[in-house]
């Protein structure tokens, strides 16, 4: 995985596609929740499930990969939420069984992937041949 911080299209990043899927199915299946006294539920499970792609864009704009670290941490805290809020919908009868094994199922993998992320953004910090800043450093 090449990134380039703050020039790379957060586009290419495979686990930016993956949470931005997560998030558009959260916000399908929260629309299937009725009852004025869900409203906070249905605000809470879209609001974690689109911070999570959010902030890897953000991070992503960033100038070096501790501040995108940074960022993906940011995203690994929403997708914990994110899980905790579908237990909720659940328990709470307002989420069908499928969806909420789907929406989990797919939790967890984002959460997987932006751990890997997170391994490549450090194992970038520590090598002195990593991009800094805005442009790229080459090896003689």
């Amino acid at each position: 995985m090449t990134l380039s911080f703050g020039v790379s299209d957060f586009k290419n990043l495979k686990v930016w596609r993956k949470a931005h899927s997560l998030a558009l199915n959260v916000h399908r299946a929260s629309l299937k929740i009725r009852g004025a006294q869900f409203v906070s539920l249905r605000g809470q499970l879209t609001r974690a499930a689109f911070s999570i792609p959010t902030n890897i864009v953000e991070g992503n704009g960033q100038e070096s990969p501790q501040q995108f670290a940074r960022f993906v941490r940011f995203s690994l805290n929403s997708s914990s939420e994110l899980e905790y809020h579908l237990m909720a919908a659940r328990d709470v009868q307002v989420m069908t069984a499928t969806d909420f094994k789907s929406l989990t199922s797919q939790t967890v993998e984002v959460r997987k992937m932006l751990y890997g992320l997170l391994r490549h953004l450090d194992r970038s910090r520590l090598d002195p041949a990593a991009p800094r800043g805005r442009r790229a450093v080459t090896k003689p």
